[in-house]
């Protein structure tokens, strides 16, 4: 039978004998000792080889009266080691997410606690480090999400009372706070009950919010030779712009737009504001001064999107600062959030015809080419250096759209900006630019490759027009470039030639097939793919990387009646040995100490996502390499389930056992059925949280491949773990439970009635049932129930016959009292499935007769 383990640690060095305290109260109901459990459990939680225990601990910890409030205490002690106080805090946040509210918005803990919660945390939050306030101010965005404004109309009262003239430590908890709870408002659409909410808070919060600005400001300017408070004043400066942007992400704040004089003098102030104290030491990291500055330009970029009528006088001024900034600002990494914030500006800008009408020039095109584009969009030795040294970090933020912030990404926007309004004139003068660094690479290929590559992403930046999509690239190109033509001219050399080509050359090449992948043809891509192929054997890791995802994507293309544009034939002859290449790429820090070897399989989901891709495409041609694939995916699930890091890996990874389940378990299901169990037993047997959806769904997939069989014994033990109410109190197992028991009541139902399996089965129907998030599932096991019980032993028909009357009760009661339109939509279709099966007994006569018995009653 399968257990999951419960670790309790012992208590071995915590010495504190005096109750925490938590503002002015004390809270002892768990007892000195079990709050001294707590502590160790939650340092055990930091290491790694025993996080697994720790945290299962912790969770059967918080189910005790007080937990939440003897968790926050101890955050609250200095006398408790910060990481461990930092752990609490962690703990603390993911507490309030699964247990603040149920599914229809009632509070789930204690009234005492919620209250207790409520009262003390904003003092709290602003009392302790800034690492531990921004875990706090998480969970109090989670439960502002249910309670504010109604349930906590204090809130903001509470906030206001608590800023100074002078703290700035004070005065950043309590805009923390504010931020971590008004910044829920940005991506939500209109409604009346929002702005409701919103008023609420600009009726009380905009006046000291306007005169908090302008105190900073002349703290400031009087703290100039005071290197310490300046950066406390910039980090409070910083937090004040993260909530401008919070106060008019919806609509622009009347007190804002009255005072919109004074407002716009000081962000023109600080956009410009300079202090040798306040520049950063290190080249890397961004300081105070860049931060503020990047804020800024992200309240200026909301302005001009959303409240041109009113700004509009304002940006002038705006476009001159954005322009000298990006003129005299050095290629430093610390500064491309910064720059990448005033591209934005100006590509905002670009979209209005009154402002865009001062780049329509070939001059001034020229100008913004040679002084913006280029020194933002050429390869800098940092980039070379990531490329060198993390190269999946690079390929994120280059390929998966992560690089918003990235100085690259930012001028690339700002030159399309400018295409969407003068097209032919910014291709005629960027491609006087790319023909010069082609011919500047033709001169010297080996020493000036960084002059091909900046050609290569010119050129591309001006031939992709609209969005690029995930699934077919560009669809739209520039009307005066052929995209073909250049690639036939200047790049497919690159695809072709070995190890001469700069890898970054090889990378450019491969990108600009999977961006316009669209544009080439059939008949092309069966000459182009099998270079793509071949560049997975390359030794330098982004190349081959880039070429897995070229490789995948190219795979799922199809055409415009939906055929495929690189057909199953022409990879099934490549399969074999492409797997084998692609698992051997995965593989290779396979040898290294577990944690490590977990870490850097996991690290790579473009070479997993490609193997997925290939066994999906390949489908029962699997049959006859399924001994080695299935292996290899063996192999990779145990050592990943050490210590899961990567949910795009592991998702991708089960996502390929799932296809080769369903390609090759019908025509072998004992050699997977007996391959796979012992892995996935493991994993339910050491509670592999992450895991356990996919098992689960995979259990049921290979019962579905021989659904005449009979039920293993292995499966058999699966069965008494499943029907405890433990494995259901995670709702994201919920889907894949039910499909399982689903699965082996098709196949095992007779012995389930031997068993008396049969009411604990219904017992979680009545649990799923209750639920509006797990209402469809209900359904789905219910039918289920009635489809194969009574056909499979005729005794559970009279077993059934004591049930029906109180199920249909309770169905009844969810369409009277809390009904959905999917919970209505199941139950007509409950009734006509009820309805057609007369040979079961059952019948439209039945259903009505057992409404009517209820009725009655």
């Amino acid at each position: 039978m399968l257990m999951r383990r419960l670790w309790v640690a012992p208590i071995e060095y915590w010495r504190q004998t005096n109750h925490l305290r938590l503002g002015v109260l004390a809270y002892d109901k768990l007892g000195p000792e079990a709050s001294m459990n707590v502590a160790q459990l939650l340092d055990a939680s930091l290491d790694p080889s025993q996080n697994r225990q720790a945290e299962a601990a912790l969770r059967h910890e918080e189910t005790k009266p007080g937990f939440s409030v003897a968790l926050l205490t101890l955050v609250a002690s200095e006398d408790v080691d910060r990481t461990t106080r930092l752990a609490g805090a962690v703990f603390f946040k993911n507490f309030v997410k699964r247990n603040w509210t149920d599914e229809d918005g009632g509070h789930k803990l204690p009234q005492d606690e919620v209250n207790t919660i409520k009262r003390e945390i904003i003092g709290l939050m602003i009392s302790v480090p800034s690492t531990i306030q921004f875990q706090l101010g998480e969970a109090i965005g989670t439960i502002a999400e249910s309670d504010f404004w109604e349930r906590w109309d204090t809130l903001v009262e509470d906030l206001v009372s608590r800023l100074t003239p002078d703290n700035p430590t004070v005065n950043n908890g309590v805009l923390q706070v504010a931020h971590s709870i008004f910044k829920r408002w940005r991506p939500l659409f209109r409604t009346d009950e929002l702005f409701t909410e919103i008023n609420h808070v600009l009726g009380k919060f905009c006046t000291p919010f306007l005169s908090l600005l302008q105190t900073t400001d002349g703290l400031i300017q009087s703290n100039q030779p005071d290197k310490t408070a300046l950066q406390q004043f910039l980090s409070t400066l910083n937090l004040v712009m993260k909530l401008f942007y919070d106060l008019s992400c919806q609509d622009l704040p009347p007190d804002f737009e009255e005072n919109l004089p004074f407002i716009t003098a000081i962000l023109q102030k600080y956009l410009t504001y300079d202090n040798p104290l306040l520049h950063a030491d290190s080249d890397e990291e961004a300081g105070p001064l860049e931060f503020v500055k990047s804020g800024i330009l992200e309240v200026l970029n909301l302005y001009v999107q959303k409240y041109e009528d009113a700004f509009g006088p304002y940006i002038e001024v705006f476009i001159g600062s954005s322009w000298n900034l990006l003129t005299t600002i050095g290629p430093e990494t610390k500064y491309d959030i910064l720059v990448s914030k005033a591209l934005q500006f100006l590509t905002s800008v670009t979209r209005i015809q009154q402002h865009a009408q001062a780049f329509n020039s070939e001059d001034t095109l020229g100008q913004v080419v040679e002084k913006v584009i280029l020194p933002n969009l050429s390869l800098r030795d940092s980039d070379m250096e990531t490329f060198e040294d993390e190269p999946i970090e690079f390929i994120r933020r280059d390929l998966e759209g992560s690089d918003s912030d990235t100085r690259r990404r930012a001028a690339t926007d700002f030159l399309r900006g400018l295409m969407s309004q003068y097209e032919k004139l910014v291709t005629e003068v960027v491609l006087k630019y790319v023909e010069h660094y082609l011919s500047e690479y033709s001169r010297d290929p080996q020493s000036n490759w960084r002059s091909k590559d900046t050609a290569v992403y010119l050129y591309s930046s001006i031939a992709a027009k609209g969005t690029i999509t995930a699934s077919q690239g560009v669809k739209s190109t520039n009307d005066y470039l052929n995209v073909l033509e250049f690639f036939q001219n200047n790049i497919a050399s690159d695809l072709v030639s070995s190890n001469s080509i700069a890898p970054i050359l090889q990378v450019d090449a491969i990108k600009y097939l999977y961006t316009f992948r669209s544009q080439m043809s059939k008949d092309q891509w069966h000459h182009v793919f099998p270079l793509l192929v071949k560049h997975l054997g390359s030794s330098n890791y982004v190349v081959y990387s880039y070429a897995a995802i070229a490789v995948e994507r190219a795979l799922a293309l199809t055409d415009d009646s939906g055929q495929p544009i690189v057909g199953k034939s022409d990879v099934i002859p490549l399969a074999k040995d492409l797997l084998e290449h692609l698992f051997k790429l995965v593989e290779k820090d396979k040898v290294a100490a577990e944690s490590v070897a977990a870490a850097k399989i996991q690290e790579n989901e473009f070479l997993m996502r490609c193997i997925m891709r290939v066994l999906i495409v390949i489908g029962e041609s699997v049959i006859q390499i399924t001994d080695s694939v299935l292996k290899h995916l063996i192999d990779i699930t145990e050592v990943i389930s050490i210590n899961p890091s990567n949910p795009r890996f592991y998702y991708y990874h089960f996502e390929a056992l799932g296809a080769l389940i369903r390609f090759a378990a019908p025509s072998q299901p004992d050699k997977m059925e007996n391959a796979l169990y012992p892995p996935f037993a493991t994993i339910l047997q050491v509670d592999v949280q992450e895991f356990i959806p996919y098992v689960l769904q995979l259990f049921a997939a290979l019962l579905e491949a021989n659904p005449s069989a009979l039920l293993p014994d292995y499966y058999k033990s699966l069965i008494p773990p499943i029907l405890t109410v433990e494995f259901w109190s995670s709702r994201g197992n919920v889907p894949a439970l039910v499909r399982l028991l689903v699965s082996i009541i098709q196949r095992g139902a007779s012995e389930m009635v031997t068993n008396n399996q049969l009411e604990p089965i219904l017992g979680i129907f009545k649990q799923l049932v209750e639920k509006k998030a797990n209402e469809i599932y209900a359904f789905e096991l219910l039918e289920c129930i009635l489809s194969y019980f009574p056909s499979y032993d005729p005794q559970s028909v009279t077993l059934l016959n004591n049930y029906y009357a109180p199920i249909m009760q309770m169905l009844f009661l969810r369409l009277q009292n809390s009904k959905t339109e999917a919970f209505s939509s199941r139950f007509v279709r409950l009734y006509h499935f009820i309805s057609a099966k007369d040979d079961a007994g059952m019948g439209a006569d039945f259903f009505i007769n057992i409404a009517e018995q209820i009725q009655s009653g």
